[in-house]
């Protein structure tokens, strides 16, 4: 499978993972490990690089897994809070990558629209790489496209639900519009299966985290959605048979010999 090149760099694995609501910071590091994952997000607003609660062991685990990490702007109801989280984000981070999430309702965590598009404007003229996390929304995607997003992260359902993927068409008809675009299933992934399905949509990529962190065993769940991931990625490129509406045996009668019975 060819090397995956997002926002200006290549990585092999599709998967990307957070790295919160884990049982102790070892089966964090685990947990990542075994998924494979080289792209992982933390939340500034929850996670600060000089907390002192939280000692270096956080961060030094990070450091050692050698992997990018994209800074997000989870806990931000305003588009300046997620703008100001952004600019720290930036200056903890040194990185210009930042997942946008400016969330428009507590209840379900659904991202405001119109806040998530005034500060994507603001952060892309400021000089980031914005990728946005958004509902599966044909018309904002247009939107954030318009303005220079180059990746799309739209939800397959709320954040934490492990519902899997709400609307497989509205996100089936964002792929076939924005066939240039990097999209990532980003929220709602429940199992591995899920993940499969998101892959042979053709997106390029799945987000995840309670999945992996919420699960009995989270390091063996994480080795489960490295190969969910690859296997759905393999079987979108292989092109996967399309549904009939009758049998059809899988040998054929042609040409294959027949027994008779002679009386």
């Amino acid at each position: 499978m060819k090397k995956w090149k997002i926002e200006g760099k290549e990585f092999d694995s599709r998967l990307m993972i957070g790295s919160a609501l884990y049982p102790s910071p070892e089966i964090m590091e685990k947990s990542i490990k075994a998924s494979g994952a080289e792209i992982v997000t933390v939340a500034l607003r929850r996670q600060s690089a000089n907390a002192p609660q939280c000692g270096n062991q956080f961060w030094d685990i990070i450091k050692e897994l050698d992997v990018t990490v994209l800074p997000n702007t989870a806990g931000c109801h305003t588009a300046k809070e997620a703008i100001t989280t952004a600019m720290m984000a930036r200056e903890v981070f040194e990185t210009d990558w930042i997942k946008l999430e400016v969330i428009g309702n507590q209840y379900n965590l659904q991202p405001d629209p119109f806040a998530l598009l005034e500060a994507t404007k603001v952060l892309i003229d400021d000089g980031f790489r914005v990728l946005p996390y958004m509902t599966d929304d044909l018309v904002l995607a247009q939107r954030l496209a318009d303005i220079g997003c180059t990746t799309l992260m739209p939800w397959g359902s709320p954040i934490g639900s492990g519902r899997g993927l709400m609307n497989p068409y509205n996100l089936k008809v964002i792929r076939r519009q924005f066939p240039n675009l990097n999209l990532i299933v980003d929220a709602g992934i429940g199992k591995p299966s899920d993940a499969v399905e998101a892959m042979e949509l053709g997106f390029d990529g799945v987000l995840l985290n309670s999945a992996v962190a919420l699960a009995q065993e989270p390091v063996i769940m994480g080795e489960a959605f490295k190969h969910a991931v690859y296997a759905g990625r393999l079987s979108y490129e292989a092109g996967v048979m399309q549904k009939r509406d009758m049998a059809s045996p899988s040998t054929p009668t042609v040409g294959t010999p027949f027994w008779h019975q002679f009386s």
